[in-house]
């Protein structure tokens, strides 16, 4: 995309801007990168780490200059927090497709669902989800998935440095992650119910850090487009 020419007031943008943004409910990561370069006019944009649509929360969008430095944040760890329900599974491991029962789950002690924990913290091998964005032979993973079809995927090495239940309310249980980059939430949340028995899907998930970057900083999309405008209107006084 050629760049065309953005007033005095958005040069520092076209020279390079990290954005913190808290990505909303059902926007996509590029809904949130268009979304940047509609307001600032700027068309070398990009963001350092996907959020499914259905996640919010933290997301570092570059421009201009700075999308060389996005590989360097996107290497960096990250932080969730977030809800898995269970007693439930789905084929995506959360709420694009529809929870399937598989026990109940009243009688789960507490300590068992703490205890379960240990079982994922330090350097394990995660198999990814298969409604994924992952590519086996060119082509995304979840475009199989779509259609019922199984692809062979292998096991990926992550790490998990801390995985936290904040509280529980049966069936659901409110967790926090410190993990490294390349970690699915997802696939997390469905091995966990597994390892309790019951079965388990990821209900909601908000990225609440990206190395030193945190949510706190984060600009909400309105924000950041008054940002914008005041700029322009500044300049144009």
């Amino acid at each position: 995309m050629k760049q065309k020419p953005v007033s005095a007031a958005l040069q520092p943008f076209l020279e390079g801007k990290m954005l913190l943004l808290n990505k909303p409910l059902h926007w996509t990561s590029f809904d949130v990168v268009k979304k940047v370069r509609i307001a600032t006019g700027i068309s070398k944009v990009g963001h350092a780490g996907t959020l499914d649509p259905l996640a919010t929360g933290l997301l570092i969008v570059c421009t201009g200059g700075f999308t060389k430095k996005i590989n360097d944040f996107m290497g960096l760890d990250k932080v969730y927090t977030g809800t898995i329900t269970l007693g439930a599974v789905t084929p995506s491991f959360d709420l694009e497709t529809e929870p399937e029962p598989v026990a109940d789950v009243q009688n789960i002690p507490e300590s068992a669902i703490y205890a379960v924990t240990q079982q994922f913290i330090g350097n394990i091998l995660q198999m990814p989800p298969q409604h994924s964005a992952i590519k086996k032979d060119g082509k995304p993973l979840y475009l199989s998935a779509r259609k019922g079809i199984t692809v062979e995927v292998q096991p990926r090495p992550i790490t998990i440095h801390a995985f936290e239940i904040t509280s529980i309310e049966l069936p659901i249980v409110h967790f926090r992650v410190h993990c490294s980059t390349g970690t699915y939430i997802r696939s997390l949340a469905n091995d966990f119910g597994a390892a309790l028995g019951v079965g388990g899907y990821l209900s909601s998930l908000c990225r609440t850090a990206i190395g030193e970057y945190t949510l706190d900083n984060a600009m909400e999309i309105a924000g950041f487009e008054a940002q914008i405008a005041m700029l322009k209107n500044t300049y144009n006084l």
